[in-house]
C-alpha cells in the first residue's frame, strides 16, 4: 500500500537532511587549521518479506525472486576522513604541522575535570605566563606542557619535538620542552568535541603515545600549518546529489498521497 511508499520516502527524506548537516559543516570549516571532513553513511531498513526467495513452485522448482519491499533508509554513521590536509607555509615559530601520523595531545576541562583532548591543528602561541596554549577560544594546553622563559627568542621546533629557544643574556639554543604526540589504532572512532579537538572513546581505543618520529609517529615540521582537508568542489557536488536525492524522496511522498487520495474518492463514491 502507498503507506509504505509515504514511510520509505520520509526515512529518505530525515537521512538525506542529516547528510545535508554535515556537508554543510564540511563547507563552513573550509578554512579550519587541521579540520577533518565527514561523510554520512547510510543502510537500508528492514524489509517485508511477502515471498521467500528459493520457495518451490508448482513444479517442484525454487522459484529466482521473492518478493521483498524495503521500509527504507537510515544514517547508520558519520565518518571521519583522516587524510592530509593542505599545508600553509607561515612565519610563526610554533605554527607545527604534524607529517605522518599522529595528534598533539592537549589539557581541557569538560565538565569541570581536566582531560586530555587530541588535535591535528597546529596553530599554537604564548599565554600570559609563557605557557604554549593552542589558539583557540579556550586556549588548550599542551599536554605535557612546554613554558618559554620571558625574554627568550628564536623559537624552533625540530623535526622530533624538541622546543629550543634562546634564553635571554645567551647565545646558544636551549630545550625547553619536549612534544609528545598520540595515534590511535582507529582515529575514526574519536569523539569530535569542538574547538578542533577529540576525545577518546572505545571506538577509537587507548592512545599510543611517545615522541615524534618514534612508534610510528609522524615527524613535526615547524613554520607550516596543516589546513582543512575539505574538497570543496566534491562537497558542493555532494550537496547537489543530496538535494536532487531530497526532491525525488517528496516526488515519492505526492505519488503516494496521490494513490491514496485515489483510493479515498472511490470509497466515497
Amino acid at each position: 500500500m502507498a503507506i509504505l511508499a509515504l514511510h520509505s520516502a520520509a526515512s529518505g527524506m530525515k537521512a538525506l537532511d542529516t547528510a545535508l548537516d554535515v556537508a554543510a559543516n564540511n563547507l563552513a570549516n573550509v578554512n579550519t587549521v587541521g579540520f577533518k571532513a565527514s561523510r554520512v553513511n547510510f543502510e537500508d531498513l528492514l524489509y517485508q518479506i511477502r515471498r521467500e526467495p528459493g520457495v518451490l513452485n508448482a513444479e517442484n522448482e525454487p522459484i529466482p525472486h521473492g518478493i521483498q519491499v524495503g521500509l527504507g533508509v537510515a544514517v547508520s554513521g558519520t565518518q571521519l576522513n583522516f587524510e592530509h590536509g593542505s599545508v600553509d607555509p607561515t612565519a610563526n615559530p610554533l605554527d607545527m604541522m604534524i607529517e605522518g601520523e599522529g595528534f598533539f595531545k592537549l589539557t581541557v576541562i569538560e565538565n569541570g575535570d581536566p582531560i586530555v583532548a587530541y588535535t591535528r591543528a597546529g596553530n599554537f602561541s604564548q599565554n600570559s605566563e609563557g605557557t604554549i596554549v593552542l589558539g583557540t577560544t579556550e586556549g588548550a594546553v599542551l599536554d605535557p606542557p612546554i613554558q618559554v622563559p620571558p625574554g627568550s627568542r628564536d623559537i624552533t621546533v625540530t623535526r622530533d619535538g624538541q622546543v629550543r629557544v634562546i634564553a635571554q643574556g645567551s647565545t646558544t639554543p636551549t630545550t625547553v620542552g619536549q612534544i609528545e604526540l598520540a595515534r590511535f589504532v582507529n582515529p575514526e572512532g574519536l569523539k569530535q568535541i569542538g574547538q578542533n579537538l577529540y576525545a577518546e572513546t572505545a571506538a577509537s581505543g587507548t592512545p599510543v603515545t611517545g615522541s615524534p618520529q618514534q612508534d610510528g609517529l609522524g615527524s613535526i615540521q615547524n613554520n607550516f600549518l596543516e589546513m582543512s582537508n575539505v574538497d570543496p568542489v566534491r562537497e558542493l557536488i555532494a550537496l547537489i546529489r543530496t538535494q536532487r536525492a531530497f526532491e525525488l524522496n517528496s516526488q515519492s511522498v505526492q505519488s503516494a498521497n496521490q494513490a491514496l487520495q485515489t483510493v479515498a474518492n472511490m470509497l466515497r463514491r
